[in-house]
């Protein structure tokens, strides 16, 4: 594969990446349950990583896909990736859209089919020039504004195809790199203007049942599969890669579907979402708020709760062996049990293009940002947006503030100052807020063992193999110079009694504190400790969030925290 091919395909994953919590939001076709941008973006992954060879790249697209958008995009890029040469793209591109058209049983216009037959029609002539570079471009454009009326659903809603609208930002960041860059990003919002918001009056009904992927090792015809599948459910989703068979719908009965599948093969991977929980969740959305607040997602906030409080999180990577996702889009169990088996697990900060790419969607999308900025000890973040925000902020819109927080202190401090923002007047109020919270909020992390510390590189491995022999946990309490170790205990009856000692310097039992407790894969210790905490402080908001994937990746399973902030709104 060519070096700038390679570089193009990562390119759209980033660019695609950076707007997917907007595709989320007028996700209404097939029906509104509001995954479209997380779909692509986990069906999309391996194509960060093109230098692991066609063949391999192309059996992850085909295990990776999630949803039904995903899918079909999964199966256009199968084929995609396979060109090798400038040459074979066009060919390329037409076998893609017509595997991504055969994988569907009942395909449709005004969804991404129709901008693959527009790709197919105009990559020809993407390689001549910039100028045609830029017409291919805007031709895909009026392709994906188009689809508004195509669909009833979306002409009622008012908004484009939210696949149609991903492949066409992954390929805004293609063609960036094939132009060399001199081609400019158009900002979205203003590219499809008036078709980005669901109208106030769209409303959908609530689905019941479920939305599987299951991948099966099979040597079923896909024909039979569709068959099959047919009597089960819809939405299907049939593709085939050597001896697998990947296959999504949405059924009512997840147990008789996956008995039946048995009859095609062996079950060999199995994912699945609650559609009644994503469509209520879709019909609910946050207000808008005075300033609209965004974090790292370092702190130990899920992408459902950021969401509810209408907060934008900004991911870190992480790898597990060989797949690669951003953080919130990775399945706790799935990172704990890795590290419990010896997989290599490391984390790494997005690309400064991705990040900037994520500035300009913030930025286009609200009047006012106060972005709550992971600790500059601990990443390069706040670096990054600071230099950024000097050449594109002339305005003043983007207020930066360097926490010196991670884990629960930072998703304290975000849910807190989100929480006041949506009372505020002013935006100016918000910031003295946070400013004053993040003094006031602290963070104590009980690490069960030392070993993922020093696999790390941020403990000498002797180190480590005597503190476990000696059954010492460490504790350790992120703050502006780093994670600092603020004690050393035995057991958990010992860390339970720190904790609460802690508390009570900061906390009195009438307070209406912010308390967050974290768990990675010990919610169960987690709840008791909860319990205890609710009986000392009555009066507080106790909230239980896994612990940010970052923090555990480089903690490891065991760990626990306990994050709090007393009531400081009657001090301003």
């Amino acid at each position: 594969m060519i070096d700038d091919f390679r570089q193009a395909l990562i390119a759209g994953v980033e660019r695609l990446t950076a707007w997917a919590d907007l595709l989320d939001r007028i996700n209404v076709f097939p029906i509104a349950d509001g995954d479209t941008g997380r779909n692509l973006v986990i069906s999309l992954a391996p194509l960060r990583q093109p230098e692991r060879g066609v063949q391999t790249l192309s059996r992850e697209l085909l295990l990776s896909a999630r949803g039904n958008s995903g899918n079909i995009a999964s199966s256009f890029f199968q084929c995609f990736i396979q060109a090798g040469s400038w040459e074979n793209v066009p060919d390329a591109v037409r076998l893609g859209r017509d595997r991504a058209w055969q994988a569907v049983p009942d395909p449709r216009p005004g969804t991404m089919l129709s901008f693959f037959d527009a790709l197919a029609e105009v990559f020809p002539d993407a390689f001549t020039n910039h100028d045609r570079i830029a017409g291919v471009l805007m031709h895909l454009e009026s392709v994906v504004r188009d689809t508004t009326e195509q669909q009833p659903k979306l002409r009622k809603a008012g908004v484009v195809d939210a696949g149609a609208l991903g492949l066409f930002l992954y390929f805004e960041g293609f063609f960036h790199i094939l132009a060399d860059g001199r081609i400019p990003f158009r900002t979205v919002t203003d590219t499809f203007r008036g078709k980005l918001q669901v109208s106030p009056s769209y409303r959908d009904d609530l689905e019941g049942g479920y939305c599987v992927d299951t991948v099966l090792h099979s040597e079923a015809d896909t024909k039979e599969a569709l068959q099959m599948l047919a009597a089960l459910g819809e939405s299907i989703v049939v593709t085939r890669e050597d001896a697998y068979l990947k296959v999504h719908f949405h059924t009512m009965d997840r147990e008789v579907a996956r008995r039946k599948l048995v009859d095609l093969g062996q079950v060999i991977g199995w994912a699945e979402d609650d559609l009644y929980l994503q469509t209520s969740a879709f019909n609910s959305t946050s207000r808008e708020s005075i300033i609209h607040i965004m974090t790292d997602a370092a702190g130990s906030l899920t992408r459902q709760e950021a969401k509810f409080l209408g907060i934008t999180l900004l991911d870190s990577y992480i790898t597990v062996g060989d797949h690669c996702l951003p953080e919130t889009y990775l399945s706790p169990e799935d990172l704990y049990s890795a590290m419990l088996s010896g997989l290599r697990v490391t984390t790494a900060q997005a690309s400064i293009f991705e990040r900037h790419q994520i500035y300009e969607s913030v930025m286009s999308r609200h009047r006012q940002i106060l972005y709550l900025c992971v600790g500059s000890a601990f990443t390069g973040n706040y670096r990054v947006v600071t230099d950024w925000k000097r050449g594109n902020d002339p305005e003043d819109r983007l207020v930066v503030i360097d926490t010196g927080a991670a884990s629960g202190r930072l998703g304290v401090l975000a849910m807190a100052v989100a929480a006041y923002a949506n009372e505020a007047n002013e935006a100016g109020q918000v910031v003295t807020f946070a400013r004053q919270a993040v003094t006031r909020c602290e963070e104590y992390v009980f690490l069960d063992r030392l070993e993922y510390l020093a696999a790390g590189g941020r403990l000498s491995k002797t180190g480590a193999f005597f503190g476990d022999m000696l059954r010492m946990k460490p504790i350790v309490s992120p703050m502006h110079e780093g994670a600092c170790k603020v004690g050393v205990v035995r057991n958990r009856e010992e860390q339970l009694r720190f904790a609460l000692e802690a508390m009570g310097r900061s906390l009195k039992p009438e307070d209406k504190a912010l308390i967050m407790l974290e768990y990675s894969d010990n919610r169960p210790w987690v709840e008791e400790v909860k319990s205890e905490v609710a009986r000392c402080y009555p009066g507080a908001q106790i909230v239980v969030h896994p612990l940010s994937l970052t923090s555990g990746a480089h903690m490891g399973p065991g760990t626990w925290a306990v994050a709090f902030l007393p009531d400081i709104s009657s001090s301003l």
